[in-house]
């Protein structure tokens, strides 16, 4: 148990340390980058091409492939955002505030996909592109708050006294997450439930639920593979003028 321990508190100091991960993340970039393509071309193709026909949609719940899984990561990026937040103030790591500021224009981005994919999808089914449905309009707030936090970061001058601030906004943000999760179950809303689920059998049809979940998963690989991409950037802002930045670029070169 110490040995765990010991490797857990290793690896989090570690994780802390800019010129380690910059170092770690240059190896996984490559797998990481080609897994999640041939993941995402996998679940596309499945999705769109050979699973069947919806009875009632028709084809039009293709987007599903895109809308799912861009809601999915947008909420669990903010997540993340609010656990990075939490640990910043708490024990000040700055590796978790620049988490923040790489991360929330990504998030942003895939809630601005799905709430196009979103609207793209309601007008055929719905008959509109937009209502003030409560599953929309707390998916909107959500797009609000990474607007927030990009906006208050860039805001001030000061790189740890942005930290600082980004991190309170992003766990005061938090509290939307569960009314995003649960706004089907709380008010009556044009969604529907949710279709997947862990503890019982999912309600959509398994042609079209493992396309999906192929597709899930890509999305997450993708947002792993644009993180650190953003952060070795951030990091490259930060440290560009740093001994250890310098020699690792001449060691690269």
């Amino acid at each position: 148990m110490n040995k765990i321990l010991g490797s857990i508190t290793l690896f989090y100091h570690k994780l802390g340390s800019y010129p380690w991960f910059y170092s770690i993340s240059s190896k996984l970039l490559p797998i990481s980058t080609f897994l999640a393509f041939m993941i995402f071309l996998l679940g596309i193709v499945w999705g769109i091409f050979y699973s069947p026909s919806d009875v009632t949609q028709g084809e039009i719940y293709r987007i599903i492939y895109m809308h799912v899984p861009a809601a999915s990561v947008a909420q669990s990026i903010y997540f993340s955002l609010a656990i990075a937040g939490f640990v910043y103030l708490v024990w000040k790591m700055k590796m978790a505030g620049l988490f923040i500021k790489a991360m929330a224009p990504i998030g942003a981005s895939f809630t601005i996909l799905a709430l196009v994919s979103g609207a793209i999808w309601g007008q055929p089914t719905w008959g509109t592109w937009w209502v003030w449905d409560a599953r929309l309009t707390s998916t909107l707030v959500l797009l609000l708050f990474y607007l927030a936090i990009i906006g208050l970061y860039s805001s001030f001058d000061n790189k740890k006294t942005a930290d600082q601030a980004v991190s309170i906004l992003a766990m005061v943000g938090a509290v939307n997450l569960p009314i995003i999760k649960k706004s089907v179950d709380w008010w009556n809303t044009l969604h529907q439930p949710s279709s997947i689920r862990i503890f019982e059998e999912s309600t959509i049809s398994s042609e079209m639920l493992y396309p999906l979940l192929i597709c899930i998963l890509s999305f997450y690989l993708m947002v792993f593979v644009f993180g650190l991409m953003a952060m070795r950037t951030e990091i490259a802002k930060r440290e560009m003028t740093k001994d250890w930045f310098k020699k690792m670029v001449k060691k690269n070169d």
